[in-house]
C-alpha cells in the first residue's frame, strides 16, 4: 500500500469567492468549496480560501500498457504507453472497475495516498521503457490535471505524446488549457440519457458531449467508448443516438462499443451478450461510423480494423495483441484510401 502523503499544490482553474469560499472550474461540476472543505472528486481542498491538489504526483499506479488497452486503435497502434493514475475521481460510476482507486479518498474518510513523483521522473521512465506516450488514465485525469498538465507539457518538449482516457466532465477552460499538449483522448460517452448519468454516474450528459465536440474542433483525436450495461444503456434507440451523435462530430471517430461485466455496485446485472455487442456494431456502421470496436470480446473479430471503402482487413487484433498490419503510410495497401488516425 503507498504511503500517505499530506503535501499539496495550490490548484489550477479556480476563483476567490467571499467568505472564503472558491469556485473549481476544472470539471463541470463546477464546485462550490467552503473553507475545509473539498469538491465532489475529494481530492481538491479549500485551505482558508486556496484551492490546492491534494494528489500532485502522488501516484498510486504506474505501467506500460499498450496503447490498444485505453482503448485507442487508431493512435500509433502496437505502440507501448506509460500510464499513470492517482487517487481520486469526479464520478461515482456504480461500475467501476477501479473503484479502489478512484474512491479510496471517498471509501476512506478522505484519506490521500500515493508515492512521490516528478513530471521528470515520468518522462524519463517512459524515454526508458521506450514508450511512445504517456497516459493519464485508470481514474479521471482531470483530477490530477496540475500534474498530468506539468508532465505533459515537458514530454511535449520531449517528443513523447500524451494520452486522455476520460470521462468527458472537462470544463472548456480545462480542454483548451490542456489541449496544446495532449495528442489523443478516449472519452466515456457511458449513455445518452442524462437520467441515466443522475442515477448511475452522478453527472449529466451535455458536458461529455460538449467535451467531444471540442477536444475534436482542436485537433486531438478522439476515440469513444460505450461501456454497454444490460437493462441500463443497451436500447437499440440509445445505442442509435450514440452512433448518430458520434457521425454529427465526425463519422471518423471510433467508437468502441464495449462488453459489461459486474463490479464494484453493480453486482446484480449480467455481463453483456456478445450479440447485443454485434448489433451495436451494426448500428453504429449503418449509422455511418467508418469504424466501430466490439471491445472485452477477444478473438471474436468485433475488434479488427476494416478499410471502411473497400472493406479489407487492415489491422487483425487478439485482445490488445496486432497480429495482422495491412495498413502503409496511413492509407488502405489495398484500395488507397485513407485511414483516420495518427501513426498508423
Amino acid at each position: 500500500m503507498p504511503i500517505k502523503v499530506e503535501a499539496a499544490k495550490e490548484a489550477m482553474l479556480w476563483e476567490r469567492l467571499p467568505e472564503g469560499k472558491v469556485r473549481c472550474h476544472l470539471c463541470a461540476h463546477r464546485c462550490l468549496i467552503f473553507p475545509g472543505k473539498r469538491g465532489i472528486c475529494r481530492v481538491r481542498e479549500n485551505r482558508d480560501g486556496t484551492l490546492y491538489s491534494l494528489v500532485y504526483g502522488r501516484l498510486v499506479s504506474r505501467a506500460v500498457d499498450p496503447i490498444e488497452k485505453k482503448p485507442l486503435f487508431h493512435f500509433h497502434p502496437g505502440s507501448a504507453s506509460y500510464s499513470i493514475a492517482t487517487v481520486g475521481c469526479n464520478f461515482h460510476c456504480r461500475q467501476c472497475q477501479n473503484w479502489e482507486i478512484s474512491q479510496y479518498p471517498r471509501e476512506h474518510g478522505d484519506e490521500i495516498v500515493g508515492g512521490s513523483f516528478t513530471p521528470e521522473e515520468i518522462v524519463a521512465d517512459a524515454e526508458r521503457y521506450r514508450c511512445q506516450s504517456i497516459s493519464y488514465t485508470y481514474v479521471e485525469p482531470t483530477v490530477f490535471f496540475e500534474f498530468a498538465y506539468d508532465t505533459s507539457r515537458l514530454a511535449h518538449e520531449r517528443g513523447l505524446a500524451n494520452v486522455f482516457v476520460s470521462n468527458g466532465y472537462l470544463t472548456e477552460e480545462a480542454t483548451r488549457a490542456i489541449s496544446p499538449y495532449l495528442d489523443a483522448i478516449n472519452i466515456d460517452i457511458k449513455a445518452f440519457k442524462d437520467a441515466t448519468y443522475r442515477r448511475y454516474y452522478g453527472a449529466t450528459l451535455q458536458p461529455v458531449l460538449d467535451t467531444v465536440k471540442l477536444m475534436r474542433q482542436l485537433g486531438i483525436w478522439v476515440e469513444v467508448t460505450t461501456l454497454i450495461i444490460p437493462t441500463v444503456n443497451d436500447s437499440e434507440e440509445e445505442l442509435r443516438e450514440i452512433a448518430r451523435f458520434l457521425k454529427g462530430v465526425d463519422p471518423a471517430i471510433p467508437w468502441h462499443v464495449t462488453r459489461f461485466y459486474p463490479s464494484y455496485k453493480l453486482l446484480d446485472l449480467p455481463p453483456t451478450p456478445v450479440g447485443t455487442l454485434r448489433r451495436a456494431r451494426e448500428i453504429g456502421l449503418e449509422e455511418g461510423l467508418k469504424y466501430v470496436y466490439e471491445g472485452n470480446v477477444p478473438g471474436e473479430g468485433g475488434e479488427n480494423t476494416y478499410c471502411h471503402n473497400c472493406g479489407a482487413l487492415l489491422i487483425a487484433r487478439w485482445g490488445f495483441s496486432i497480429a495482422r498490419y495491412g495498413v502503409r503510410d496511413g492509407r488502405c495497401a489495398q484500395c488507397g484510401a485513407a485511414v483516420a488516425g495518427f501513426g498508423l
